[in-house]
């Protein structure tokens, strides 16, 4: 494992210099499960919520998200990010207490000198919220669970892939 460079010797947090670094195609992707009851799940599907269509919105949501990334990650550089694509899919297998849900995938890409992990977890991130916010009057027990990064190329460390998901 590499040092931790978001630290000046001093151990002071800085934005660490990759002006140095060649650029590269990168991409990563990152995925998380909004948990709620079936009947909310249903509602969402068949577009039957009072705010409008949650998915639609959740999609541009994330999309903004990935390009507002750094405003809200400190030592975040901001990138020109090449594309943004969301995916979602139904949970219909329930959990333990019973609850289905929603999967978000989300892929960020760029030509540049840096990495866009933060830039796909934020994205699936805000895009679960999203989703969260529009059905929180029906349902106030869903449960964001397992938002993590799935894969990752470019770069000197090059293509990293979550195993056994």
């Amino acid at each position: 494992m590499n040092e931790l460079t978001h630290f000046s010797e001093s151990g002071r947090a800085r934005m660490v210099d990759v002006s140095a670094k060649p650029e590269s195609q990168r991409m990563a992707v990152a995925s998380g499960v909004l948990r709620m009851q079936e009947a909310t799940l249903l509602r969402i599907r068949e577009g039957r919520m009072n705010k409008g269509n949650v998915l639609a919105v959740a999609d541009v949501a994330a999309v903004m998200a990935a390009k507002r990334t750094p405003d809200i990650i400190p030592m975040c550089h901001s990138i020109m990010l090449s594309g943004v694509v969301v995916e979602f899919c139904d949970i219909t297998e329930p959990d333990d207490s019973g609850c289905t849900g929603i999967k978000v995938m989300v892929m960020v890409s760029c030509a540049g000198q840096t990495g866009v992990e933060m830039e796909a977890l934020t994205a699936a991130n805000v895009a679960l919220l999203t989703i969260y916010d529009m059905c929180k009057a029906i349902d106030r027990g869903m449960r964001i669970e397992y938002v993590q990064l799935e894969e990752k190329r470019g770069g000197k460390s090059g293509l990293w892939r979550r195993e056994n998901q």
